[in-house]
């Protein structure tokens, strides 16, 4: 039951791992480049294990001591985890003890194709969800690992390499902008960052930017429930 639940779950993950072979040893590098030893960066991706937020995460652990700043930012980012969770309930039912396991590790990439695999009634879901959640993790670790021990092989400095998470986001934007459906809440992103870099400056923009992104969409939704009854 389990072995045939990791076959299944195995091949479909493997573009995660092409993916996060770059993000996470561009993660590992950074960590190493900012004066942070392998242990930093094994906790930082084992316990956070949220991709933006550890590239963001750097700048705050080498700036000083701001746990407000940090809580708002953490929340901002990953506040889109509230609605995974949701839409996955029906799914991890029954799922017994590994349904903890299966919360913690879910990344944005495992979400995606647990949400929209189609499984053979002879493969366990339960244990399909946990190996799909659990490579992707895994792969996430090793790459870390990897790019923080090329760091310390690499003399100086790495200029540029932290670019690689804004390149993502921008492929992702123009992945997205293709579908024109899509295009009211991307220039709503993009207006709301602009008013706030402008208003609250470099240091505290995105924050900023987020608080009213969030803003404007609850906003939208209240209106639309209230027009709705």
């Amino acid at each position: 039951m389990k072995l045939k639940a990791f076959k299944a779950a195995f091949p479909i993950t493997l573009p995660v791992l092409t993916g996060y072979l770059f993000l996470g040893m561009a993660f590992g590098l950074l960590m190493n480049k900012a004066g942070f030893s392998l242990i930093w960066s094994f906790l930082m991706s084992a316990i956070v294990f949220a991709g933006a937020l550890q590239f963001a995460g750097i700048g705050l652990l080498s700036a000083a001591f701001d746990p407000l700043s940090a809580l708002l930012l953490t929340i901002l980012v990953n506040i889109r985890h509230i609605f995974y969770g949701v839409s996955m309930l029906e799914k991890y039912k029954g799922s017994g003890n590994k349904k903890f396991f299966m919360i913690f590790m879910m990344a944005d990439e495992a979400f995606s194709i647990n949400a929209a695999a189609s499984l053979d009634d002879s493969i366990d879901r339960g244990w399909f969800y946990f190996f799909t959640s659990l490579l992707c993790y895994l792969y996430w670790q090793v790459s870390t690992w990897i790019g923080h021990l090329i760091g310390q092989l690499i003399p100086g400095e790495i200029k540029g390499l932290d670019f690689v998470l804004t390149a993502l986001f921008y492929i992702l934007f123009l992945n997205q902008w293709e579908h024109k459906e899509n295009r009211p809440t991307l220039l709503l992103g993009l207006g709301a960052t602009v008013i706030s870099l402008l208003v609250l400056g470099k240091t505290q923009f995105l924050l900023g930017s987020m608080v009213l992104i969030l803003i404007v969409i609850l906003s939208k939704m209240i209106k639309e429930g209230a027009h709705h009854d």
